[in-house]
């Protein structure tokens, strides 16, 4: 078994790869890629049982045969190479030798065989995504998912398909994010949870494709394929909430503000508030906003004015400044609308502008009981 291949492109391909592989596996396979050679294609797959990824490269061979290959030493020395062709040749002393312009490097391998299989989806339902699509639906809703192993669900986004448009939600019970997309419909209704772990991969190499991601999904899993990649992944098991339920759906008092300006003032003002809560209050009245926080165990305190276009009665309500920075950083609008009903009923903030058709991002953060 024998195959030439540029370093640059193989690194490159293989970086992305590596991002499936934990830094502390069960089973000391899973520390490998898997070569697979059939002739002038190449398949790499990397796996950690939950997530398997692989990616097609086009090369220069005449043989068959597959031998698993240590991830992290094959990476360090494509590393230090310049581009150049590499000639790997799979030896009998159960050794991989690498031979370069300078030189010529052994690794050892594993069988093939040894490495697990994945899984192959029986009948799944189909769905296609433009790349860009995909990627804005992930980094719009992944940083709202939670962290709590006790609730699995909440720690992933939940994906809504359905004839009239695809739905993306996130949420740790203290923030929700609702990302819908109306321009892309899907042929039935279905719905899954994906984890975190293969949507970061997927957001980090979906940004430069502008391929068709072809999704396809069944009770337990779902593949994502486009350009030469391949991403399996193991399904969260479990029902969704009723996200629904907790949209307050009146909300008579309505501020309109600019972003970046609420922001930056948002960002100032919290460094005076409490450790623990990162409570920031927020008083309305007429055309200004008054955004303070207190930390009165140290004395500290922090007040801005700021002018706002708002509708409704007036109001104090209190966030906790880390989650209202995250999703004012998530937005790209410049004015952004925060509406709300009661100082104790959630808020819900949306983007007035520099959406695309048929695209809606709605925000939901709950609010902190103020202590007067």
């Amino acid at each position: 078994m024998k195959f030439i291949v540029s370093s640059s492109y193989l690194l490159k391909q293989l970086q992305v790869l590596g991002s499936v592989i934990n830094s502390n596996n069960t089973l000391p396979i899973l520390d490998n890629f898997l070569f697979e050679l059939n002739n002038s294609e190449l398949t790499v797959s990397a796996s950690d049982l939950e997530t398997t990824m692989s990616a097609t490269l086009s090369i220069d061979s005449k043989s068959k045969g597959s031998v698993a290959v240590p991830a992290k030493l094959l990476l360090e020395i494509l590393k230090t190479f310049p581009e150049q062709p590499l000639t790997f040749t799979v030896e009998d002393n159960n050794t991989v030798e690498i031979s370069s312009n300078s030189g010529k490097y052994a690794l050892a391998y594993a069988a093939g065989e040894e490495f697990p299989k994945s899984v192959h989806l029986e009948d799944p339902s189909v769905t296609l995504v433009p790349a860009d699509v995909l990627a804005t639906a992930v980094s719009k809703t992944i940083f709202a998912a939670g962290n709590d192993d006790l609730r699995p669900v909440m720690s992933g986004v939940f994906f809504q398909f359905s004839p009239e448009g695809l739905t993306f939600v996130a949420t740790d019970a203290h923030k929700l994010v609702k990302y819908a997309r109306a321009d892309v419909k899907a042929s039935q209704v279905a719905d899954f949870i994906m984890p975190k772990k293969p949507l970061n991969i997927l957001k980090s190499i979906l940004g430069s494709s502008d391929a068709e991601v072809k999704i396809e999904y069944n009770d337990s899993n779902a593949t994502f394929s486009f350009d030469n990649y391949i991403l399996l992944c193991r399904l969260i098991d479990g029902k969704y909430p009723n996200y629904e339920a907790v949209i307050p759906k009146e909300n008579p008092n309505r501020l309109m503000i600019d972003r970046s300006l609420f922001l930056s003032s948002v960002r100032r003002v919290a460094i005076f508030s409490n450790k623990t809560t990162h409570q920031i209050r927020l008083k309305i009245a007429g055309a200004e906003l008054n955004v303070s926080a207190e930390d009165i165990d140290y004395s500290n305190k922090a007040e801005e004015r700021l002018t706002c276009d708002y509708q409704g009665d007036d109001l104090q309500i209190g966030f906790n400044s880390r989650f209202l920075i995250e999703m004012l950083t998530n937005l790209q609008s410049d004015m952004i609308m925060l509406e709300m009903s009661l100082p104790n009923r959630a808020g819900i903030l949306t983007p007035v502008d520099g959406l695309e058709e048929g695209e809606t991002v709605t925000m939901l953060v709950m609010p902190v009981m103020l202590n007067s």
